[in-house]
């Protein structure tokens, strides 16, 4: 596919500045694209390769200065990195427009119910009365239990398992390797000392416009619904146990661990590898930080905590200035106790 820099310019509207009409059919780094790539410069420290780069297009901010004359036609954004990421997402659409059908083997229940444009990969498994929204791309080896259903334009990548009764909404991306809808973590223990399984009949919703990343496991429900609300980023490798509900635009960073029955609120920032204890709730606009281990309840909204367990992060930061002067506090405390004791000594000898 090629694109002129004027038709890119409609699509992010941007002024372009230089040939309108040079195309760009690629994209690359601006430190070593090529003739006939796109690329972009939003973070100040690559300004240099700017001026020297072969980037046939390169999408900048409007408010840059130029400190010398550029070889590439300029398309100018109020941000540049957010019209990229809009540019790629366009481009991605174009790709998987293009897939639509059905691939063989596959099976397809005769009670399932396919939208317009559906891309149905091999080998993948559409259970009994599943719903399959418009323009929806299931790639090959996904299974789609009975009774779920999946909203329109939704992408479900290679080898993604989704339980019954599970909920998918619109503009979801779930990426290879994701389990939806498995059972909750619930055991009862029982007085001879062993661990009767608590049947878990409730599912998982995935609301509109949330991005699951590979390798991801969110557990259904032991009553009701273990819930993604919308606009929520998921990464990879994470737990996400029976009945939690993820707040709208919250994100979470890989390898962290939300226990069962716990409420995230909306636009809160989970670092990597944070681990949630239960039946707690964390406030809207949270940070915790990466590492973190979540022991109670953030009550407070928009504040931001570190270390394990974690609590205040400015607090945290002095804490550990602290830490890092103890062997020079040490060393004042020890000066100061033997000037006391010279002191004492001569107080002693006066008296005498």
């Amino acid at each position: 596919m090629e694109f002129s820099a004027v038709q890119i310019a409609l699509i992010i509207n941007g002024q372009v500045e230089g040939d309108s009409d040079s195309s760009v059919s690629s994209f690359g780094k601006i430190e070593e694209a090529m003739p006939g790539q796109l690329s972009f410069l939003a973070n100040p420290k690559y300004e240099d390769y700017l001026y020297n780069t072969k980037a046939s297009v390169i999408i900048v901010n409007q408010s840059l200065q130029l400190k010398q004359p550029v070889t590439a036609t300029l398309i100018r954004v109020p941000d540049a990195y957010s019209a990229f990421a809009t540019l790629l997402a366009k481009y991605q659409e174009i790709k998987t427009q293009q897939l639509t059908g059905i691939e063989q083997p596959a099976y397809i229940h005769s009670s399932t119910k396919l939208g317009d444009n559906v891309y149905v990969g091999a080998f993948a498994y559409l259970g009994q009365n599943v719903v399959i929204g418009n323009g929806v791309k299931i790639f090959p080896g996904v299974y789609l239990g009975n009774n779920v259903t999946v909203g329109d334009n939704t992408i479900i990548n290679a080898g993604v398992k989704i339980y019954n009764e599970c909920v998918i909404g619109k503009n979801v991306c779930i990426h290879a390797g994701t389990v939806i809808g498995s059972d909750g973590f619930g055991f009862a223990p029982q007085a001879d000392g062993s661990l009767k399984k608590v049947p878990q009949i409730g599912n998982v919703v995935i609301e509109d416009n949330v991005e699951i990343g590979a390798n991801t496991t969110i557990d259904r429900a032991t009553i009701g619904s273990t819930i993604i609300k919308s606009g929520a980023k998921l990464d990879n490798l994470l737990q996400i146990a029976h009945n939690v509900e993820v707040g709208n635009h919250s994100v979470i960073a890989a390898q962290s661990g939300v226990s069962g029955s716990t409420k995230i609120g909306k636009n809160v920032m989970i670092g990597g590898q944070v681990g949630i204890v239960g039946h707690v709730h964390i406030a809207d606009g949270s940070k915790i930080n990466a590492q973190s281990g979540v022991s109670k309840s953030l009550k407070q909204p928009n504040t931001a905590v570190t270390g394990t367990p974690a609590y205040d992060y400015t607090a945290a930061l002095r804490s550990q200035a602290i830490i890092r002067n103890l062997p020079e506090i040490e060393k004042r405390i020890k000066e100061l106790e033997n000037l006391i004791a010279k002191l004492q000594s001569t107080e002693s000898n006066e008296n005498a």
